[in-house]
């Protein structure tokens, strides 16, 4: 039976096998094309030709970078197999974000009607970078091109946000912005998330202050009037020399810094977050803004990476949104993404090419028989 390099290899040079396999199509799609490729074990396509060796190499896969997936992507870019696979891990991103984007809005509207954030808020216009064909390294001198061409003097720090759909880049983009941006000032990646745990925190502890409360109750515990009350609980400022969150209410006194990877990963707060996010976004959306207007004030340079339904609250004209103008690529990414780190870790250090080979084909085939199960 061949092995899924070699017969990638056959396939970029069989035309006749590819418009053969694109004419399968079934809801078990991918076990067809699986029995398809090793029904061709004895086939011969083309006598005393060299075929060339596949490109990514272990020092390659092991960087598990940006080039190592655009790497896997150009490699694999006519094997149906991988194909398949991008186009499933697509379709799976795009449901997830469109599900995400519909419960953050039922957040969003209900702060506006318990008048925690404005209804009539309107924020700055975004900028919107087509990320096909580019580097995150393209992309970072990019967006700090128009943060340099917006700057005045006595500018304090600068507020960079940056949304757009998942697998396009954000969070790689964010990183070399930091890198590059911290070069000539300080730079601080907020993220909402630790916003979210510190009220469950407190939600859980209030919860287990009641006599009668069995559990975490959300109907008792996340009363308009408690989580108002929670939020004063929540404070952000410097405190020995660097800027933090304290949690100071119900018994408890803490550093989010110092806690964030123990009690903020405690499974009362874990569990409870996707619940109270429901009804907590207009809270943690103005606590966030004013954390970023303090920070920004001291010249602090706050890079944002978030959904638009949030971000849009933090005042800033720096505003970014990724997009890919061949959405294909996403769902590539993705499967090139899962294929490389899965890849990986079956390897042992210095894999030869063909051991990197085999543990490519055995992640891709694992990956379909997943999608099918």
């Amino acid at each position: 039976m061949p092995s899924f390099s070699l017969l990638h290899q056959q396939l970029r040079r069989n035309t006749n096998f590819v418009r053969g396999i694109t004419r399968i199509k079934s809801s078990t799609a991918s076990q067809q094309i699986l029995r398809v490729y090793h029904s061709l074990g004895n086939k011969k396509f083309t006598e005393g030709k060299n075929y060339p060796n596949m490109t990514v190499t272990y020092s390659s896969l092991k960087l598990q970078n940006a080039d190592t997936s655009n790497a896997l992507i150009e490699e694999f870019s006519t094997f149906e197999p991988f194909l398949e696979l991008s186009k499933r891990e697509g379709d799976l991103i795009m449901k997830r974000d469109q599900e995400d984007a519909e419960k953050l809005q039922v957040g969003i509207d209900y702060a506006k009607d318990k008048g925690v954030i404005d209804p009539d808020f309107v924020p700055e216009p975004y900028v919107t970078i087509d990320v096909l064909g580019k580097s995150p390294d393209d992309v970072s001198y990019e967006i700090i091109r128009h943060v340099n061409e917006s700057k005045q003097d006595g500018d304090a720090g600068s507020v960079i946000v940056l949304c757009g759909l998942s697998g396009t880049g954000k969070g790689t983009t964010v990183a070399k912005l930091s890198d590059k941006l911290a070069t000539d000032r300080k730079v601080v990646c907020w993220s909402n998330g630790n916003i979210f745990r510190s009220v469950t925190l407190l939600a859980a502890t209030w919860c287990e202050q009641q006599d009668d409360c069995n559990g975490f109750d959300a109907e008792r515990a996340l009363t308009k009037e408690n989580l108002a009350s929670f939020m004063t609980m929540l404070s952000f400022d410097k405190f020995n020399g660097r800027f933090d969150t304290r949690i100071n209410g119900l018994g408890i006194d803490i550093m989010v810094s110092e806690v964030q990877n123990t009690m903020l990963k405690e499974p009362k707060v874990a569990k409870n977050i996707p619940t109270v996010a429901e009804v907590t976004q207009g809270e943690v959306i103005t606590f966030a803004a004013e954390a970023i207007k303090v920070m920004s004030a001291d010249g602090v340079s706050i890079l944002l990476e978030g959904r638009e339904q949030t971000v849009n609250y933090v005042r800033t004209p720096l505003r970014f949104i990724l997009t890919l103008s061949d959405e294909t690529l996403i769902g590539k990414r993705r499967a090139a993404q899962r294929l490389m780190a899965a890849s990986l870790d079956s390897l042992e250090e210095n894999a030869t090419d063909e051991e990197v080979k085999s543990a490519l084909d055995r992640a891709l085939e694992a990956m379909l028989k997943e999608h099918d199960n």
